[in-house]
């Protein structure tokens, strides 16, 4: 395995790229919108130039690995040659189906096919293509060069063979696999997103301060970051979308607190917009 292409040059797409790049992995990075991958370009420039800073990789290392990546808004292009693909777009089912159709076409028939949700079916998925054995959700945490897990999620059909090409692609990037069972949320997304959501139920209820409850739950359970600031950073909208499919696949308790509602509605979106339970600069 040594081409890999991802699909989405936002926050988890772009670094999946670097990650796979600065592992001397040559990559293909597609998106539709021009300005988003300029953006996810300027975002790896800046990673190795902190990496060289910190003597983690040499510049001729780092160029090499930037010099391995291509940008193209033509996914046949990005897909053609490809012997894994991540998938990294909008917590969209009919969205992600659309793109496995339009990738089993395209790719090899030896190339997996990978979605990074965090809490949707790849069986789902995997059913709209001619290779559901290939089909897998590897579920990547933000931010990914620094977050140690990849939850490798299969589907009803997803073989063997697939499971472990992915966790063989897991340690050659310096991730840590987990195997997961489908079923909706997974186990990181299933918790995560019921913790975060008591907290700001708790917010609503006057328990306590944004900061006071992040606070708490850092100290008291040894979070390295609270569930608000968490939130913010996954974006809210993303968060919210992750809570309706949880309340429509596993019931009430997944409910979205209403402040997150209001809070998605007003635009407060978390860090990417500059305001949600924090205020960003």
């Amino acid at each position: 395995m040594k081409a890999i292409s991802v699909i989405g040059a936002g926050t988890m797409g772009r670094g999946i790229a670097y990650t796979c790049a600065a592992h001397g992995f040559h990559v293909t990075v597609h998106d539709i919108e021009e300005k988003a991958l300029k953006s996810c370009e300027n975002y790896i420039e800046e990673q190795f130039q902190k990496a060289i800073e910190k003597g983690k990789i040499s510049e001729f290392d780092a160029e090499r690995a930037k010099n391995s990546i291509v940008y193209t808004t033509n996914i046949k292009q990005a897909a053609q040659s490809a012997d894994l693909i991540i998938e990294a777009v909008l917590e969209i089912m009919d969205l992600k189906i659309r793109i496995f159709k339009e990738l089993d076409q395209y790719t090899k028939p030896e190339t997996i096919l990978a979605t990074n949700t965090s809490t949707m079916s790849p069986t789902e998925i995997a059913a709209q293509t001619n290779r559901p054995d290939k089909c897998i959700a590897l579920h990547f945490f933000n931010p990914v060069p620094k977050m140690k897990l990849i939850e490798v999620i299969c589907g009803l059909e997803t073989s063997e063979e697939t499971v472990e090409k992915c966790f063989a692609f897991g340690k050659a990037i310096g991730k840590e696999c987990v195997k997961i069972n489908e079923f909706p949320g997974f186990a990181v997304s299933r918790m995560n997103c019921l913790i975060g959501n008591e907290a700001m139920n708790m917010v609503m209820e006057g328990v306590g301060s944004v900061e006071d409850i992040d606070k708490a739950i850092k100290l008291g359970l040894n979070h390295p970051m609270g569930p608000l600031e968490l939130a913010d950073l996954v974006g809210l909208d993303t968060r919210l979308r992750n809570m309706e499919y949880l309340y429509q696949t596993l019931g009430e308790k997944y409910r979205p607190c209403p402040l997150l509602r209001k809070y998605v509605k007003a635009g407060w979106l978390g860090k990417k917009t500059g305001k949600g339970f924090y205020e960003y600069k």
